[in-house]
């Protein structure tokens, strides 16, 4: 029977803040789910629902805002990135790993991040007027996140940016999955009205992320000798 140290170990990290709370939530997570026999794709699906209800409920009530609503999207967004940490982890573990279920996991990780930056941007419009280019801006360069994870995938994996760097190493630790959607959560449950910086922010991370990932790709690139 596998304990909760061998989900553990089987996490694939995500940051400071992810290895520290969210993987060992989504350790203990997937324990229960093994002892239950839920599958892995169960709780893929399971955080697709909490994540879009909870970005739904952001949407529809942006306009008419409450302090709850913060409060239940924090906590929604949490639950969901646990249950993302814990399909993994369960699948790997019990060797329920399949092609399928990889591309079920990633899809439904751009839906549930769609919807989130939705949501903020919803929120940045109706409480302080956000331009429509920062929305635009902020949508687009989130995909960053999605883009380097399916990049980082696969027996060839790399980091894309693989500089040890101070700068570099404080980007990758604020684009710590646990802590984006964690602090996304706190802005909205106490400040609103700061939501539109939270959007300015992520814009010049995710894109200064973006540059130094293709100004690192092209270098390797260029040093690798060219195929016979």
């Amino acid at each position: 029977m596998p304990s909760f140290r061998d989900f553990y170990g089987s996490n694939r990290g995500g940051g400071l803040y992810s290895e520290a709370l969210s993987q060992r939530l989504g350790a203990a997570t997937a324990l229960v789910a093994s002892r239950a026999g839920v599958r892995p794709t169960t709780l893929t699906l399971a955080n697709l629902v909490i994540g879009l209800s909870a970005s739904a409920l952001v949407v529809a009530r942006a306009d008419d805002w409450s302090t709850w609503i913060g409060v239940a999207a924090l906590i929604g967004w949490q639950v969901a990135y646990v249950l993302d940490c814990s399909d993994g982890q369960l699948a790997r573990v019990t060797g329920q790993r399949s092609a399928s279920g990889a591309r079920v996991d990633i899809l439904c990780d751009v839906a549930s991040q769609i919807a989130l930056v939705a949501a903020i941007s919803a929120v940045a419009v109706a409480q302080s007027d956000a331009p429509a280019w920062l929305a635009a801006a902020f949508a687009g360069t989130w995909m960053v996140n999605l883009v380097t994870s399916v990049l980082q995938s696969g027996p060839e994996a790399a980091s894309m940016v693989p500089s040890r760097s101070l700068p570099v190493r404080i980007v990758k630790l604020v684009r710590d999955p646990g802590l984006v959607f964690l602090a996304a959560g706190l802005v909205l449950a106490i400040a609103p009205d700061l939501a539109i910086w939270y959007a300015a922010a992520f814009t010049l991370i995710n894109g200064v992320f973006l540059l130094a990932s293709i100004a690192f790709a092209a270098r390797s690139a260029y040093r690798t000798p060219a195929a016979p």
